[in-house]
């Protein structure tokens, strides 16, 4: 009896077993990554590129979004930069419409756009609040409508991953975190809606949402010794986080392996989340 004929009868369906291989191949996909040069958005960008996907990023800075392109290429991968003001919905429309010229499409969104100006409750100013709802909210909203047009168009669906955090889930105590959570939050909130409004046309839509993770961006909060204890002593696992490890659950949801996985949100957070 052969290997085929035996095992269809345990097997329902019967499962191509080639296709594990290919799980979390992305050769020919095209990922666009705003907020793409930071330290979670460059992994995140080397990640794609390591598995097969063409990589276009952006942001406000073009010389970082183009260092990051030009050394994708010299790597031997499939990189570009564009300059992006993700407060801006005609600047997203034109950069899609850019990289949808570029690329001929596009199949994974990756939104790392984000950011933290920390005012205490008494002390939260209008300007600062619409800037932060503006950058880590608004702009989701238009950088997947935007995407989410022309995936839909092409009729061959797609991957939508945002970028959040745990406070998405959890305040913060002695903080002033107000605008960060609120925006976070509803986040969190938009990836759900968004799941079900995309769902018919084959796009998922999903979040990760890390704590802490080593950059060099909170580098001169870790090397206060208090704070890092702090940090330390309320993680299960005990350390703080590596880029990559965020990258790797990004690739999880963009690839064939997180094709049946939408409107979820994945804390990598050495168990925060789950202790609190």
């Amino acid at each position: 009896m052969s290997v085929d004929t035996e095992l269809s009868g345990n097997l329902t369906p019967k499962i191509d077993r080639h296709s594990f291989a290919r799980q979390f191949d992305l050769s020919g996909k095209v990922a666009f990554i705003p907020g793409g040069y930071g330290a979670i958005g460059e992994a995140i960008c080397w990640a794609l590129a390591a598995h097969g996907a063409n990589v276009a990023l952006a942001g406000p800075n073009k010389a970082k979004a183009d260092a990051l392109g030009d050394a994708l290429c010299a790597d031997g991968y499939t990189g570009q930069g564009w300059e992006l003001d993700a407060r801006s919905v005609s600047s997203i429309n034109e950069v899609v419409a850019d990289v949808t010229s570029a690329f001929g499409h596009i199949d994974i969104l990756v939104n790392c756009v984000g950011i933290q100006r920390e005012q205490h409750f008494l002390d939260v100013t209008e300007d600062v609040f619409d800037e932060m709802y503006e950058t880590n909210l608004k702009s989701a909203m238009f950088l997947a409508q935007a995407v989410a047009r022309r995936q839909i168009d092409r009729g061959a669906g797609g991957r939508h991953i945002h970028l959040l955090s745990v406070r998405s889930q959890l305040a913060l105590r002695n903080r002033g975190y107000s605008a960060y959570c609120a925006t976070k939050g509803g986040l969190l909130m938009l990836v759900k809606q968004h799941a079900m409004e995309l769902a018919p046309y084959g796009i998922t839509v999903n979040g990760v949402a890390p704590t802490f993770i080593q950059s060099e961006r909170i580098r001169p909060h870790l090397e206060r010794e208090e704070f890092r204890q702090f940090i330390l002593s309320r993680n299960p696992l005990g350390r703080i986080g590596e880029p990559i490890e965020v990258a790797g659950v990004v690739i999880t949801f963009a690839a064939a392996a997180g094709s049946y996985i939408t409107g979820q949100i994945l804390y990598v957070d050495g168990g925060v989340t789950a202790s609190q």
